[in-house]
């Protein structure tokens, strides 16, 4: 069955703009996209395109693994109400800096704060080190002399930030430092200077505050009865389905997402820094705690055989999808595979033991009839081969069988 319900509109040719806006490589930008770089993020045009062909204003869109937040912040613009649920502390966090609508009052407060810049960071005065990150393993490879300048600015920094009293204009400032620092030290060759940094700092915040602008007045033209609201789930998708907050949002008419990719473990939660040493500094720069090595946000091994640990996590995670939905939601996947020949497949039976029954709502001329694209030039399979299965993502679309 390959055929959606007429209720959700879709049929002669309206599921095109989904076909367009996946093939689209333009690199991410608008509203407060930029605010932090995650290194395989979601395309804002994709899911913009799914949210406009499967959901109306006012309806709930879920991401179970909601990474840097983009479906959320698209879904606000176009006045859906979001729920992005993702198991580091780091996501919730730029979630909600990327979504808070700012009022007067706090958009007053991190404008004053801007104008301190060049005097809170000053190599001539004291910075306080925050002994309990340090203690706990969060500056390290950060910790040594070559490092103690850019360090010490950030600790000036976000000694700023923690007199900012308006929440909104705290997270924002946060948010730009942990811009910045990533700009400074993530897979950088050559460190920049002090006075780079505090100019970057300024620019940023500028920039920021500016997108975060844009995005509200994108909320207020809206006029819709009520504002669409996001909200951020700090756990793992699997047996999210029993929390309250969960069952505000359910049945979604919506989910959309991309998950971890079977045998491609990106450390989404760490950068890279003097030779790819692993550094957890945006942990501290935020003001979270880290969860868990790589298998934690991975959903598996790498070394496990058959990818079995991923599989056995993907089951129990689509066990939990498959509850929240009801027979309207549509599940898209964007998904990339290491060995497309087997992975694909098994995947694939994993949703179908969900209870998932792919659809496939275009006429595309290729010969598997999935909606392929070719991912723009990232980080993290920059040293596979350029036609490696790893550089290409599929549209998977499901919904509960028998709907």
């Amino acid at each position: 069955m390959n055929d959606f319900s007429p209720d959700l509109g879709i049929g002669g040719g309206v599921a095109d703009p989904l076909v367009e806006a996946a093939r689209d490589t333009a690199r991410v930008k608008g509203l407060t996209h930029e605010f932090y770089r995650y290194p395989a993020r979601f395309s804002p045009t994709f899911v913009r395109a799914a949210i406009q062909t499967f959901t109306r204003p006012g309806d709930w869109v879920i991401d179970p693994f909601a990474g840097g937040g983009t479906t959320l912040v698209e879904a606000m613009a176009m006045g859906r109400n979001a729920l992005g649920i993702d198991i580091s502390s780091l996501s919730s966090f730029i979630c909600e800096a990327k979504t808070q609508v700012l009022s007067d009052q706090e958009v007053a407060a991190f404008e004053r704060w801007t104008e301190r810049i060049d005097t809170v960071i000053n190599m001539h005065a004291p910075s306080v080190r925050h002994d309990d990150y340090a203690n706990a393993g969060y500056y390290r490879n950060l910790d040594g002399h070559e490092f103690w300048r850019l360090r010490k600015a950030i600790e000036q920094a976000l000694s700023s930030v923690e007199r900012l009293r308006l929440r909104g204009s705290h997270i924002l400032a946060r948010c730009v430092v942990l811009r910045v620092a990533q700009w400074a030290l993530d897979s950088r060759k050559i460190r920049p200077s002090v006075s780079a940094f505090k100019a970057q700092m300024e620019k940023q915040a500028g920039l920021m505050l500016a997108a975060a602008l844009e995005f509200r007045d994108q909320i207020e033209n809206l006029r819709l009865p009520s504002r669409p609201v996001a909200l951020s789930l700090n756990r793992s998708t699997a047996g999210a389905e029993s929390e309250e907050i969960v069952r505000q949002a359910c049945p979604p008419r919506l989910v959309v997402t991309s998950p971890p990719y079977p045998g491609i473990h990106v450390l989404y939660h760490r950068w890279q820094v003097d030779g790819r040493r692993e550094a957890p500094a945006p942990f501290w720069i935020a003001g979270k705690l880290d969860g868990a090595g790589s298998s934690y946000y991975t959903m598996g091994d790498r070394k496990s055989p058959g990818l079995r640990s991923y599989f056995e996590n993907l089951k129990e995670t689509f066990n939990s999808i498959a509850a929240m939905a009801d027979e309207r939601t549509t599940i898209v996947q964007m998904v990339a595979f290491s060995e497309q020949d087997w992975q694909l497949p098994r995947y694939l039976e994993v949703m179908e033991e969900c209870g998932l029954q792919e659809y496939r709502p275009w006429d595309i001329d290729m010969d598997d009839g999935r909606l392929w694209r070719d991912v723009p030039s990232r980080r993290w399979h920059a040293h596979q081969k350029a036609h490696a299965p790893g550089a290409r993502e599929v549209v998977l679309v499901h919904r509960k069988a028998g709907a």
